[in-house]
C-alpha cells in the first residue's frame, strides 16, 4: 500500500507544479503583453507632435501618480519609462517571448545592439 501511496502523491505532487508553472507562464504573458500596451499609448500619445522632452517627463509624471492611486504599485515613473524603453526596443508585440519575465526585459532595454540582444534572449530561453 506505500507504493501506491507515494505514486499517489507524486502524482498529485507533479499536476500541482505543473499547474503553478502554466498559471505563472499566464500571469507573466499577459504582464508583458500590459506593459508592452501601455507603452504603445504613451508613445503615440509623445508622437502627436508634442514636444517630447518636457511634455515626456510630465505625462509620465502625472500618469504615474493616478495609476499608483488606482493600482498601487508598479506604475511608478522609472517602471513607465521601463515600459516605453520596452515598447521602443521592442516594437513589434509578436516578437516578445513570453518563456522571458519583465525583470528580463528589464536588463535587455539597457543594451543597444540588438544581436546582443537576441543573444542574450536565446541564452536565457535555452538555459531556463
Amino acid at each position: 500500500m506505500e507504493i501506491s501511496e507515494d505514486f499517489l502523491f507524486q502524482s498529485i505532487k507533479e499536476m500541482v507544479i505543473r499547474s503553478r508553472e502554466k498559471v505563472f507562464r499566464m500571469a507573466n504573458s499577459t504582464l508583458l503583453l500590459t506593459y508592452w500596451q501601455t507603452a504603445k499609448l504613451i508613445v503615440e500619445d509623445e508622437r502627436k507632435g508634442k514636444e517630447r522632452a518636457a511634455y515626456g517627463k510630465y505625462t509620465l509624471r502625472n500618469l504615474s501618480g493616478k495609476l499608483t492611486l488606482e493600482f498601487g504599485k508598479g506604475f511608478d515613473d522609472t517602471n513607465l519609462s521601463n515600459m516605453r524603453k520596452f515598447y521602443m526596443v521592442f516594437p513589434i508585440v509578436d516578437a516578445l517571448r513570453h518563456e522571458l519575465s519583465w525583470t528580463h526585459y528589464r536588463l535587455l532595454i539597457k543594451i543597444n545592439d540588438s544581436e546582443k540582444i537576441n543573444y542574450y534572449i536565446n541564452e536565457s530561453i535555452l538555459n531556463h
